[in-house]
């Protein structure tokens, strides 16, 4: 079995979240998020883009409804013991099989939480889910329940945390190996993720974004793959991933020489990174992580190149986004900094005037003694 985690992981994982049922007095927790399921099962799975459930009821049962072509994939890759199919056909409407289970389990007119935030449960199948389930039990939101037990890293998931980190520094060595005048940027990307799969790394759970010229000035991935000219500019975003765990990087690198604005550009990012990793300690709230990024940009003068985020929460994620959100770091956010969490921080400038970018962004681990950087590459603006 592909199972990554120990028998004592999962067991510990597991009354966390029964603890948690337990205080919000809820009978049942009706499980849509692919990481959730992997976090408590370790079930590895793009099924979820049909309707699947896990249903985990107060006395620790647990019992996965999905499609015939994932009964091998929970048998290869989870703990999970009872698999149930709802089949393919015509108007099929998988709440009624889900609707038995809750039957057996005997939850009718009981409080039942659903995890309504999930890329798993689309609108439709919600909407078909809450009129299945209205006069049979009392449900409430419950889309947090997990995630917010997800944000503090266990010892085991560290090391696969600190592995994705390694990899994403090989992909950095490929980048700075290959970006040069005359190179296509699809080259750039063979090469990042050829590294990270020849050393056991895995698919990020969203694409690597890279971009040049005009491109550069882009926060999302698009299809045009340009060939770098002479000067330009590349940005690139990406992340190592093991078992799933991301750890992201981000960079801006001139190619052939830099603007002189480059230079002014840079050095307010690492200041902002600088000043942001102060407070990224545990006991600080994540709004003043944010406060440190804006003040220091907006006293540079960039206050309109800026974003109104400088960074998320990572962990075990899945297509279509690696940002394990919530937490994201953005003005006003209550959430305590604890130790264990990991956060990706991106000073972000974007100079639309200009046509000229900025991006600087590592991921760091909170520990006892304040953070540490995962990624060992240098912060230097390196042109190539």
């Amino acid at each position: 079995m592909a199972v990554h985690f120990t028998s004592q992981e999962f067991k510990n994982r597991k009354e966390k979240v029964l603890m948690k049922m337990n205080k919000s007095n809820i009978d049942a927790l009706l499980i849509f998020k692919q990481e959730s399921m992997y976090w408590l099962t370790g079930y590895d799975t793009f099924g979820y883009v049909f309707f699947q459930c896990l249903v985990l009821d107060k006395s620790g049962n647990i019992i996965l409804l999905t499609r015939a072509p994932d009964l091998r994939q929970a048998q290869n890759t989870s703990i999970i013991k009872d698999i149930r199919i709802w089949v393919d056909q015509d108007r099929a409407n998988p709440n009624n099989d889900l609707k038995k289970i809750l039957n057996e389990l005997k939850l009718k007119n009981k409080k039942v939480g659903i995890e309504f935030d999930a890329y798993g449960l689309t609108g439709k199948n919600a909407i078909l889910l809450k009129e299945s389930l209205n006069d049979y039990c009392d449900i409430e939101d419950k889309s947090e329940l997990i995630s917010e037990l997800r944000v503090i890293k266990s010892d085991e998931e560290i090391l696969y945390v600190r592995k994705a980190a390694e990899l994403a520094d090989k992909a950095l060595d490929e980048v700075w190996k290959n970006a040069k005048t005359g190179v296509n940027e699809g080259k750039i990307l063979a090469e990042m993720q050829k590294v990270i799969f020849e050393n056991g790394g895995d698919y990020p759970a969203n694409e690597f974004i890279i971009g040049s010229g005009h491109n550069a000035l882009l926060c999302r991935y698009q299809s045009e793959k340009r060939i770098l000219s002479n000067p330009d500019q590349l940005t690139i975003e990406w992340a190592g991933v093991f078992k799933h765990y991301h750890s992201a990087m981000f960079r801006t690198i001139p190619i052939g020489k830099a603007d002189p604005k480059h230079f002014k550009m840079f050095d307010a990012c690492l200041e902002a990174l600088t000043k942001c990793e102060e407070k990224l300690v545990p006991g600080n709230t994540v709004g003043k992580v944010f406060n440190a990024h804006a003040k220091t940009l907006d006293d540079h003068g960039f206050k309109k190149s800026r974003m109104n985020a400088c960074g998320y929460s990572l962990g075990a994620t899945f297509s279509p986004n690696w940002m394990d959100v919530p937490p994201m770091i953005f003005a006003g956010n209550p959430l305590i900094l604890k130790t264990g969490m990991v956060f990706f921080m991106h000073m972000i400038l974007m100079d639309s005037d200009n046509l000229l970018a900025m991006n600087l962004g590592e991921t760091y681990l909170l520990t006892e003694k304040g953070n540490e950087r995962l990624g060992k590459q240098k912060l230097d603006l390196v042109v190539l």
